[in-house]
């Protein structure tokens, strides 16, 4: 089969390897379409540990089952591989199973004609759902778990008349703010330093009240949002979260770009401010999203971009370079 393979840091080959066999409990799927997301971009970078060369990347993924239980069935699927035995897959958050493994990071991803994984992980697709529209049920998963943890967190008295902000207006940042503004959220402002970002926001939102701001020429109020998302998990943008957030308010991590950097502690403490982070989803998160994306509560999805199989290392050189205006590529095999 034909595969993409990442060689070295910021390189990732076209070649052959042999089609993967499926062991028991698990289907052969042809893949169809698949994503890159901002973790493949910092393995091609280097930055995870987690996701070392050689390694076959791509984990936002749908395709046809070809052998399985769900034979000839469209599937997207939980690219994590869940225990179902810990406690945390007891309490329901497999997300963070002690045990997981996932595609694209312990075995072969997406950036393939095939993968072999384990049928607990495979949803079938409605039939109105193409197989590109499918592959964004795993970022917006990631957005509708964040965006269900409010819940558990906020203390507004009035909840939808809360003054959002999303930092980021890259896929998880874009799609937050579409999830925050579906549910029925008055008032969301996204952000972002990147003007072709801010421009597809500006388009992606056009049918929603929404607010866009390029925060280098538009610099965020301090303390005026009860509820802050960073979308993009930067030294500069955990440093801005904690300026603009008000008293009693929250925080919601959902971005891993970087690891190290100042957190304001004191000020989180006198303010009462909650910090909370968001990490993937569970099967339910996507299960929602797929809904979404059924019944096109989202919108039209023009901030995607669709390129063909064999233009994915020109595809992360565009997005390194900051190249493309598309807050998600998708590549569709053949």
């Amino acid at each position: 089969m034909k595969r993409w393979n990442f060689e070295r840091d910021m390189l990732l080959t076209l070649g052959e390897a042999p089609k993967p066999i499926a062991e028991k409990g698990e289907s052969l799927i042809r893949i169809m379409a698949s994503g890159i997301c901002g973790s493949d971009m910092h393995a091609w970078h280097g930055h995870d540990e987690r996701r070392r060369p050689p390694l076959i990347l791509g984990h936002e993924v749908a395709g046809i089952v070809q052998q399985g239980d769900l034979a000839g069935k469209m599937v997207t699927m939980n690219p994590m591989i869940c225990c179902q035995k810990c406690t945390y897959c007891q309490q329901g958050r497999e997300n963070i199973c002690a045990n997981r493994t996932m595609i694209g990071m312990t075995r072969p991803g997406g950036f393939a004609e095939y993968l072999t994984i384990p049928d607990q992980c495979l949803l079938v697709v409605d039939e109105n759902v193409t197989a590109v529209t499918a592959v964004l049920s795993e970022p917006v998963a990631v957005c509708v778990h964040a965006v269900n943890l409010l819940n558990r967190h906020s203390h507004h008295p009035h909840p939808k008349k809360q003054n959002i902000v999303v930092i980021g207006a890259g896929a998880i940042g874009l799609i937050t703010a579409l999830v925050l503004l579906q549910r029925g959220y008055e008032s969301v402002s996204i952000c972002d330093a990147n003007a072709l970002r801010v421009d597809t926001a500006e388009k992606a939102l056009s049918d929603f009240n929404a607010k866009v701001i390029n925060n280098i020429e538009n610099p965020l109020q301090q303390k005026s949002y009860d509820l802050v998302f960073d979308a993009v998990g930067s030294a500069k943008t955990r440093e801005i979260s904690m300026q603009v957030v008000a008293d009693g308010g929250c925080i919601i991590h959902l971005g891993l770009q970087q690891a190290d950097g100042n957190f304001d502690a004191r000020r989180a403490t006198i303010g009462e401010i909650a910090f909370v982070g968001a990490f993937t989803y569970t099967k339910q998160d996507l299960k929602e999203a797929l809904h979404l994306l059924s019944n096109q509560s989202l919108g039209n999805l023009n901030w995607v971009e669709v390129r063909p199989f064999e233009a994915l290392q020109q595809s992360f050189e565009d997005i390194h370079n900051g190249a493309t205006p598309a807050a998600k590529i998708i590549i569709e095999n053949p």
